[in-house]
């Protein structure tokens, strides 16, 4: 049963404190919905109206992935021969293949862990190419509105960054600079593994090694989440390898929660494009991704911007960054052009007297984003100055980088 929001003194004196807080004196309308732990709810403003949520469309993402993979788990790649391989001599006469397991997280210095396992397992030198599947990709793309559509084109530029990231003579400054952040968590202390690629690179599918050599297991899914979350990585998109595209998320949602088709729907698992979700769907999606978090023993705050600590994206909106430490644990969305712009926050208010949890919006806001950011800055500390403030809370641990808790093995 979804239940209908009252909007009451309290929401018209909100409208009131948030339309005087405009710099440039500008209306920025707004959408919200608010609820205690318990599900009681505080106060609604147009809570069931679709609207476009923008990366707060990455909670989505997140929830779904933890449902259907669990906060610990980890993707694998491996990678192996096919040909003859001596390791006596180190050569591989044949191509090194790399069998992608769908990581949305591997990097250069993922790349530099790889070269290392690849050096205990005997191999220098490969004559042949190195081979790349669909499911493999390194670095950042800026998701689907920078993604080079071509797929053999695409996991040619992934092969091109690997086989460089695997040998020192093809870095350029960004992956010097990357092994010298990076060094102290290698193996191998102050010199670099080098594996040399000698027969360029290659796409196909289907690839099987006559022989595995080393196998590459990323950070697990929390720690994953939370760098593309806090920062707002659009290559969360990537998951759509592991739970389905947006349009089956979406619709899977709609069924959980009893809404309208029509007004639950996601085109993309980042928030890019056309999507469309009440802010009372989005409060639902925070309290299954509390649910999950609590059977997986996590704390939501280790997948999401903390106000004080690891904001984040949060510095976009006015102060909010700057509250007291883990008062606010959130997820921004923003977009300038699509359905005339928004500007969005989701996520949980750990105020004095109570814990709540809230989605805002400025739907139509792009030729006003800072206004709307401002409007939306000013509506958090006023849900928080009528309930007591925000004291400081514990920090979580930080985002990171991809090769913190990851691995790379030899296999001999």
């Amino acid at each position: 049963m979804r239940r209908r929001g009252r909007f009451g003194i309290a929401g018209a004196l909100l409208v009131g404190s948030v339309l005087t807080a405009m710099s440039a004196g500008a209306e920025v309308p707004l959408v919200w919905h608010v609820e205690t732990m318990a599900g009681n709810d505080v106060t609604s403003v147009r809570a069931d109206e679709p609207i476009n949520p923008a990366s707060v469309v990455k909670l989505a993402t997140t929830l779904v992935a933890l449902e259907q993979l669990g906060s610990r788990h980890r993707f694998e790649t491996a990678f192996g021969a096919a040909g003859a391989f001596d390791p006596d001599s180190g050569v591989l006469d044949g191509d090194l293949l790399v069998v992608g397991g769908g990581d949305p997280d591997f990097h250069v210095e993922n790349g530099m862990l790889v070269a290392q396992a690849l050096l205990d397992a005997g191999l220098r030198t490969v004559t042949g190419a190195l081979v790349v599947d669909d499911r493999f990709w390194i670095g950042w793309e800026g998701g689907s509105e920078r993604r080079q559509r071509d797929p053999v084109k695409r996991a040619s530029s992934m092969a091109v960054g690997l086989r460089a990231a695997l040998d020192p003579k093809r870095w350029n400054d960004e992956m010097r600079k990357t092994w010298q952040r990076s060094a102290a968590r290698m193996r191998g202390g102050a010199t670099p593994a080098r594996i040399a690629v000698l027969g360029g690179v290659r796409y196909a599918t289907g690839l099987i090694p006559d022989r595995m050599l080393a196998s590459h297991r990323s950070n697990p899914l929390v720690r994953i989440f939370k760098r593309l979350n806090v920062h707002s990585n659009n290559d969360i998109e990537r998951f759509e390898a592991s739970i389905g595209a947006a349009p089956k998320v979406g619709a899977a949602l709609a069924v959980r929660w009893d809404f309208p088709p029509s007004s639950l729907r996601l085109a993309t698992l980042s928030g890019l494009g056309a999507n469309r979700l009440p802010v009372r769907a989005i409060v639902r999606l925070l309290v299954d991704l509390a649910a999950v978090c609590e059977r997986e023993g996590i704390d939501v705050a280790e997948l999401l911007a903390v106000s004080g600590c690891n904001s984040g994206t949060l510095r976009w909106l006015p102060g909010l960054a700057r509250q007291p430490a883990g008062a606010l644990v959130a997820k921004t969305g923003t977009l300038v052009v699509t359905d005339g712009g928004v500007v969005a926050l989701a996520g949980y208010a750990y105020a004095a007297d109570s814990t709540l949890r809230f989605a805002v919006a400025a739907p139509r806001a792009g030729k006003s984003v800072p206004e709307a950011r401002q409007a939306i800055a000013t509506w958090v500390k006023g849900l928080a100055g009528r309930h007591g403030g925000f004291p400081e809370r514990e920090c979580t641990p930080r985002s990171g980088y991809s090769d913190d808790a990851a691995s790379a093995l030899a296999i001999k």
